[in-house]
Protein backbone atom coordinates (compact mmCIF):
# COMPACT_ATOMS: atom_id res chain seq x y z
CA UNK A 1 0.00 0.00 0.00
CA UNK A 2 1.05 3.58 -1.08
CA UNK A 3 2.15 5.74 1.91
CA UNK A 4 -0.44 8.40 1.23
CA UNK A 5 2.24 11.82 2.45
CA UNK A 6 5.48 10.52 0.85
CA UNK A 7 2.79 10.46 -2.43
CA UNK A 8 1.41 13.28 -1.92
CA UNK A 9 5.30 15.49 -1.19
CA UNK A 10 6.12 14.30 -4.93
CA UNK A 11 3.42 15.33 -6.58
CA UNK A 12 3.06 18.36 -4.65
CA UNK A 13 6.75 19.17 -6.02
CA UNK A 14 5.94 18.51 -9.73
CA UNK A 15 3.25 21.08 -9.23
CA UNK A 16 5.52 23.72 -8.33
CA UNK A 17 6.66 23.92 -11.98
CA UNK A 18 8.87 26.91 -11.34
CA UNK A 19 9.21 28.33 -8.14
CA UNK A 20 11.02 31.80 -7.25
CA UNK A 21 12.51 33.35 -4.40
CA UNK A 22 14.98 35.66 -3.74
CA UNK A 23 17.38 36.83 -0.28
CA UNK A 24 20.19 39.71 -0.68
CA UNK A 25 23.85 38.57 -1.03
CA UNK A 26 27.28 41.02 -2.70
CA UNK A 27 29.88 40.37 -5.41
CA UNK A 28 33.50 40.02 -4.94
CA UNK A 29 33.78 40.71 -8.78
CA UNK A 30 37.27 42.52 -8.66
CA UNK A 31 36.00 44.55 -11.97
CA UNK A 32 32.83 45.81 -10.28
CA UNK A 33 30.64 43.69 -12.17
CA UNK A 34 28.68 43.07 -9.10
CA UNK A 35 27.89 46.27 -7.83
CA UNK A 36 24.72 48.76 -8.48
CA UNK A 37 21.93 46.45 -7.68
CA UNK A 38 23.25 43.13 -9.80
CA UNK A 39 21.84 39.99 -9.13
CA UNK A 40 22.39 36.30 -9.46
CA UNK A 41 19.51 33.89 -10.76
CA UNK A 42 20.36 30.16 -9.58
CA UNK A 43 18.38 27.22 -10.38
CA UNK A 44 18.29 24.01 -9.13
CA UNK A 45 15.53 21.23 -8.38
CA UNK A 46 13.84 20.30 -5.60
CA UNK A 47 15.66 17.03 -4.88
CA UNK A 48 17.90 15.20 -3.48
CA UNK A 49 20.32 15.10 -5.68
CA UNK A 50 20.79 18.81 -5.84
CA UNK A 51 21.36 19.29 -1.63
CA UNK A 52 25.12 21.22 -2.52
CA UNK A 53 22.67 23.59 -4.09
CA UNK A 54 20.17 23.55 -1.12
CA UNK A 55 22.52 23.23 1.35
CA UNK A 56 24.66 26.72 0.17
CA UNK A 57 20.96 28.08 0.26
CA UNK A 58 20.49 27.27 3.87
CA UNK A 59 24.00 27.82 5.31
CA UNK A 60 23.92 31.15 3.76
CA UNK A 61 27.00 30.42 1.78
CA UNK A 62 26.18 31.92 -1.37
CA UNK A 63 24.98 35.69 0.89
CA UNK A 64 28.68 34.85 2.59
CA UNK A 65 30.92 35.00 -0.96
CA UNK A 66 28.71 36.87 -3.13
CA UNK A 67 28.19 39.85 -0.41
CA UNK A 68 25.81 41.84 0.82
CA UNK A 69 25.68 44.27 -2.46
CA UNK A 70 24.58 41.55 -5.12
CA UNK A 71 20.74 39.93 -4.80
CA UNK A 72 19.97 36.17 -4.90
CA UNK A 73 17.16 35.21 -6.92
CA UNK A 74 16.71 31.19 -6.93
CA UNK A 75 14.51 29.17 -8.98
CA UNK A 76 13.31 25.45 -8.86
CA UNK A 77 12.23 23.20 -12.15
CA UNK A 78 10.73 20.43 -12.36
CA UNK A 79 13.44 18.46 -15.07
CA UNK A 80 16.59 19.36 -16.66
CA UNK A 81 14.16 20.69 -20.00
CA UNK A 82 12.69 23.36 -17.88
CA UNK A 83 15.84 24.08 -16.51
CA UNK A 84 17.87 24.63 -19.82
CA UNK A 85 15.06 26.51 -21.57
CA UNK A 86 15.21 29.06 -18.24
CA UNK A 87 18.83 29.39 -18.78
CA UNK A 88 18.04 30.00 -22.57
CA UNK A 89 15.98 32.81 -21.76
CA UNK A 90 18.26 34.53 -18.67
CA UNK A 91 15.51 33.05 -16.38
CA UNK A 92 18.44 30.87 -14.77
CA UNK A 93 22.20 32.22 -14.72
CA UNK A 94 23.72 29.17 -12.76
CA UNK A 95 22.83 26.20 -10.73
CA UNK A 96 22.32 22.37 -10.83
CA UNK A 97 21.36 20.10 -13.85
CA UNK A 98 22.01 17.09 -14.72
CA UNK A 99 24.88 16.66 -17.96
CA UNK A 100 22.18 15.04 -20.65
CA UNK A 101 20.09 18.27 -20.98
CA UNK A 102 23.31 20.47 -20.28
CA UNK A 103 24.89 18.61 -23.34
CA UNK A 104 21.77 18.57 -25.59
CA UNK A 105 21.39 22.74 -24.89
CA UNK A 106 25.10 23.25 -25.81
CA UNK A 107 25.13 21.19 -28.97
CA UNK A 108 22.97 23.27 -30.58
CA UNK A 109 24.17 26.36 -28.57
CA UNK A 110 27.52 26.72 -27.51
CA UNK A 111 26.83 29.33 -24.62
CA UNK A 112 26.11 27.06 -21.46
CA UNK A 113 28.95 25.47 -19.40
CA UNK A 114 29.73 22.46 -16.83
CA UNK A 115 32.02 24.28 -14.68
CA UNK A 116 31.38 22.29 -11.90
CA UNK A 117 30.24 18.94 -10.61
CA UNK A 118 27.98 18.07 -7.70
CA UNK A 119 26.38 14.42 -7.81
CA UNK A 120 28.13 11.52 -8.75
CA UNK A 121 25.58 8.03 -8.83
CA UNK A 122 22.46 8.50 -6.96
CA UNK A 123 20.59 6.64 -10.22
CA UNK A 124 19.25 2.98 -9.79
CA UNK A 125 17.79 0.44 -11.81
CA UNK A 126 14.48 -1.05 -9.86
CA UNK A 127 11.96 -3.75 -11.59
CA UNK A 128 8.43 -4.17 -10.63
CA UNK A 129 6.84 -7.09 -9.04
CA UNK A 130 5.92 -9.86 -11.45
CA UNK A 131 8.22 -8.75 -14.23
CA UNK A 132 10.58 -11.39 -13.75
CA UNK A 133 13.04 -8.72 -14.36
CA UNK A 134 16.17 -9.72 -12.09
CA UNK A 135 19.01 -8.89 -14.27
CA UNK A 136 20.15 -6.35 -16.83
CA UNK A 137 19.93 -8.91 -19.86
CA UNK A 138 16.18 -10.03 -18.55
CA UNK A 139 15.01 -6.32 -19.92
CA UNK A 140 14.87 -7.47 -23.64
CA UNK A 141 11.07 -6.97 -24.56
CA UNK A 142 10.18 -4.64 -21.58
CA UNK A 143 8.75 -1.34 -20.81
CA UNK A 144 11.11 0.72 -18.75
CA UNK A 145 10.30 3.98 -17.08
CA UNK A 146 12.67 6.76 -17.25
CA UNK A 147 12.10 10.49 -16.00
CA UNK A 148 12.40 12.14 -19.40
CA UNK A 149 13.25 11.49 -23.07
CA UNK A 150 17.09 12.75 -23.09
CA UNK A 151 17.63 13.05 -19.42
CA UNK A 152 20.59 11.69 -17.63
CA UNK A 153 19.31 8.39 -16.56
CA UNK A 154 17.80 7.57 -20.02
CA UNK A 155 21.49 7.94 -21.37
CA UNK A 156 22.62 5.87 -18.34
CA UNK A 157 20.28 3.17 -19.01
CA UNK A 158 21.17 3.00 -22.87
CA UNK A 159 24.91 2.90 -21.44
CA UNK A 160 23.79 -0.14 -19.05
CA UNK A 161 21.81 -1.87 -22.07
CA UNK A 162 24.96 -1.64 -24.36
CA UNK A 163 26.66 -3.59 -21.84
CA UNK A 164 24.75 -6.51 -22.00
CA UNK A 165 23.91 -6.08 -26.39
CA UNK A 166 20.89 -4.48 -25.66
CA UNK A 167 19.04 -1.72 -27.60
CA UNK A 168 16.26 0.47 -26.88
CA UNK A 169 13.25 0.00 -29.89
CA UNK A 170 14.02 3.39 -31.13
CA UNK A 171 17.23 2.19 -32.60
CA UNK A 172 16.04 -1.14 -33.38
CA UNK A 173 15.83 -2.69 -30.04
CA UNK A 174 13.58 -4.51 -28.05
CA UNK A 175 13.25 -2.58 -25.22
CA UNK A 176 10.86 -0.13 -24.67
CA UNK A 177 11.44 3.69 -22.50
CA UNK A 178 8.43 4.77 -20.78
CA UNK A 179 8.81 8.98 -20.12
CA UNK A 180 7.35 8.87 -16.72
CA UNK A 181 7.75 11.70 -14.22
CA UNK A 182 9.09 9.96 -11.55
CA UNK A 183 6.01 10.45 -9.06
CA UNK A 184 4.29 8.53 -11.19
CA UNK A 185 6.40 5.68 -11.86
CA UNK A 186 5.44 4.39 -7.78
CA UNK A 187 1.48 4.00 -10.02
CA UNK A 188 2.74 2.47 -13.17
CA UNK A 189 4.67 -0.20 -10.57
CA UNK A 190 1.54 -0.94 -8.15
CA UNK A 191 -0.27 -1.03 -11.88
CA UNK A 192 1.88 -3.10 -13.55
CA UNK A 193 2.22 -0.71 -16.46
CA UNK A 194 6.04 -0.96 -16.81
CA UNK A 195 8.40 -3.67 -15.99
CA UNK A 196 11.30 -1.68 -14.70
CA UNK A 197 12.35 1.74 -13.75
CA UNK A 198 15.70 4.20 -14.47
CA UNK A 199 15.48 6.45 -11.90
CA UNK A 200 17.06 8.99 -9.38
CA UNK A 201 16.83 9.01 -5.59
CA UNK A 202 14.66 8.64 -3.40
CA UNK A 203 12.42 7.38 -5.97
CA UNK A 204 14.62 4.15 -6.29
CA UNK A 205 13.95 4.02 -2.55
CA UNK A 206 10.28 5.02 -3.05
CA UNK A 207 9.42 2.02 -5.73
CA UNK A 208 11.76 -0.11 -3.37
CA UNK A 209 9.85 0.42 -0.20
CA UNK A 210 6.29 1.75 -1.24
CA UNK A 211 5.47 -0.51 -4.55
CA UNK A 212 7.24 -3.73 -3.78
CA UNK A 213 10.28 -2.59 -6.48
CA UNK A 214 13.22 -4.98 -6.72
CA UNK A 215 16.69 -3.30 -6.87
CA UNK A 216 18.27 -4.83 -10.27
CA UNK A 217 21.37 -2.10 -10.29
CA UNK A 218 22.62 -0.55 -7.05
CA UNK A 219 24.03 3.29 -7.77
CA UNK A 220 27.60 1.90 -7.72
CA UNK A 221 26.52 -0.73 -11.06
CA UNK A 222 24.56 1.61 -13.15
CA UNK A 223 26.11 2.64 -16.15
CA UNK A 224 29.57 4.29 -15.16
CA UNK A 225 28.47 3.86 -11.22
CA UNK A 226 30.65 6.03 -8.81
CA UNK A 227 31.55 7.87 -12.17
CA UNK A 228 27.85 8.17 -12.86
CA UNK A 229 27.04 12.27 -13.20
CA UNK A 230 23.62 12.69 -12.12
CA UNK A 231 23.94 16.21 -11.36
CA UNK A 232 26.54 18.96 -12.73
CA UNK A 233 26.99 22.72 -12.07
CA UNK A 234 25.98 24.65 -15.44
CA UNK A 235 26.16 28.37 -16.23
CA UNK A 236 26.07 30.59 -18.69
CA UNK A 237 28.54 32.22 -20.97
CA UNK A 238 27.26 35.57 -19.85
CA UNK A 239 27.47 34.60 -16.10
CA UNK A 240 30.91 33.19 -16.07
CA UNK A 241 31.96 36.41 -18.42
CA UNK A 242 31.64 38.18 -14.98
CA UNK A 243 34.31 35.94 -13.04
CA UNK A 244 34.27 37.43 -10.01
CA UNK A 245 30.42 36.41 -9.30
CA UNK A 246 31.26 33.01 -11.13
CA UNK A 247 33.84 32.52 -8.61
CA UNK A 248 31.89 33.21 -5.77
CA UNK A 249 29.45 30.69 -6.62
CA UNK A 250 32.22 28.04 -6.85
CA UNK A 251 33.64 29.21 -3.09
CA UNK A 252 29.92 28.71 -1.95
CA UNK A 253 29.34 25.34 -4.17
CA UNK A 254 32.48 23.96 -2.45
CA UNK A 255 31.77 25.02 1.01
CA UNK A 256 28.43 22.94 0.78
CA UNK A 257 30.22 20.17 -0.81
CA UNK A 258 32.36 19.98 2.23
CA UNK A 259 29.46 20.78 4.54
CA UNK A 260 27.55 17.81 3.84
CA UNK A 261 30.31 14.89 3.39
CA UNK A 262 31.47 16.45 7.20
CA UNK A 263 28.39 16.38 8.50
CA UNK A 264 26.07 14.06 6.32
CA UNK A 265 23.37 13.72 9.29
CA UNK A 266 23.08 17.66 9.60
CA UNK A 267 22.69 18.50 6.01
CA UNK A 268 19.82 15.86 5.72
CA UNK A 269 18.23 17.72 8.27
CA UNK A 270 18.72 21.14 6.31
CA UNK A 271 17.53 19.29 3.17
CA UNK A 272 14.32 17.70 4.83
CA UNK A 273 13.28 21.31 6.14
CA UNK A 274 13.38 22.59 2.71
CA UNK A 275 11.99 20.85 0.75
CA UNK A 276 9.27 21.01 3.19
CA UNK A 277 9.17 24.56 2.89
CA UNK A 278 8.60 24.28 -0.96
CA UNK A 279 5.53 21.49 -0.99
CA UNK A 280 4.25 21.88 2.32
CA UNK A 281 5.21 18.18 3.13
CA UNK A 282 7.69 16.13 4.76
CA UNK A 283 10.26 13.17 3.88
CA UNK A 284 11.17 11.06 6.40
CA UNK A 285 14.52 10.74 7.63
CA UNK A 286 14.88 7.15 6.79
CA UNK A 287 14.17 8.00 3.13
CA UNK A 288 16.72 10.40 2.83
CA UNK A 289 19.33 8.73 4.78
CA UNK A 290 18.63 5.83 2.17
CA UNK A 291 19.04 8.38 -0.77
CA UNK A 292 22.01 9.78 0.43
CA UNK A 293 23.75 6.63 1.32
CA UNK A 294 23.27 6.17 -2.89
CA UNK A 295 25.16 8.90 -4.13
CA UNK A 296 28.38 10.89 -3.46
CA UNK A 297 28.44 14.94 -3.22
CA UNK A 298 31.56 15.95 -5.44
CA UNK A 299 32.81 18.78 -7.22
CA UNK A 300 34.89 16.36 -9.18
CA UNK A 301 33.74 15.24 -12.68
CA UNK A 302 35.01 12.46 -15.04
CA UNK A 303 35.41 14.21 -18.71
CA UNK A 304 35.76 11.01 -20.52
CA UNK A 305 32.25 9.92 -19.07
CA UNK A 306 30.47 13.57 -20.40
CA UNK A 307 32.05 12.45 -23.91
CA UNK A 308 30.69 8.97 -23.53
CA UNK A 309 27.12 10.50 -22.74
CA UNK A 310 27.47 12.74 -25.78
CA UNK A 311 27.86 9.73 -27.88
CA UNK A 312 25.40 8.25 -26.51
CA UNK A 313 23.04 10.94 -27.21
CA UNK A 314 23.84 11.41 -30.68
CA UNK A 315 23.35 7.28 -31.51
CA UNK A 316 19.93 7.54 -29.82
CA UNK A 317 19.47 11.09 -31.99
CA UNK A 318 18.98 13.30 -29.61
CA UNK A 319 21.61 15.48 -30.73
CA UNK A 320 23.17 15.93 -34.13
CA UNK A 321 26.49 15.74 -33.05
CA UNK A 322 28.47 14.45 -29.95
CA UNK A 323 31.08 17.49 -30.57
CA UNK A 324 31.15 18.75 -27.39
CA UNK A 325 34.95 20.45 -26.91
CA UNK A 326 34.15 23.47 -24.71
CA UNK A 327 31.11 22.56 -22.86
CA UNK A 328 33.40 21.64 -19.69
CA UNK A 329 35.68 24.41 -18.09
CA UNK A 330 36.96 23.82 -15.02
CA UNK A 331 39.34 26.81 -15.11
CA UNK A 332 37.37 28.78 -12.24
CA UNK A 333 36.99 25.97 -10.04
CA UNK A 334 40.65 24.95 -11.01
CA UNK A 335 41.51 28.38 -9.30
CA UNK A 336 39.22 28.40 -6.67
CA UNK A 337 40.64 25.34 -5.14
CA UNK A 338 43.87 26.45 -4.81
Amino acid sequence: MLKKSFFTLILSVLLIGIVSGCTQSSSNDEEGEGSGGKSVKIGYFPNLTHSATIIALEKGFFEEEFGKDVKIETKTVANGGLFMEAMATNAIDVGTVGPGPLLNFYVKNPEYHLISGAVNGGAVLVASEGSKVTDLKDLGGKKVAIPVIGSTQDVMLRKALQDVNLKPTTNGGTVELYAAAPADTTALFVQKSVDAAATQEPWGYVLENQAKGKLVLDWEQFAWGKDSPNTVVAASQKFLDKKGLAASYLKAHEKAVKFIQEKPEESQELVIKHLKELTGKELSKEEVASAFSRLEVTTEVNEQVIQEMADISKEAGYIPSSDIKGMIDLSILEEVSK
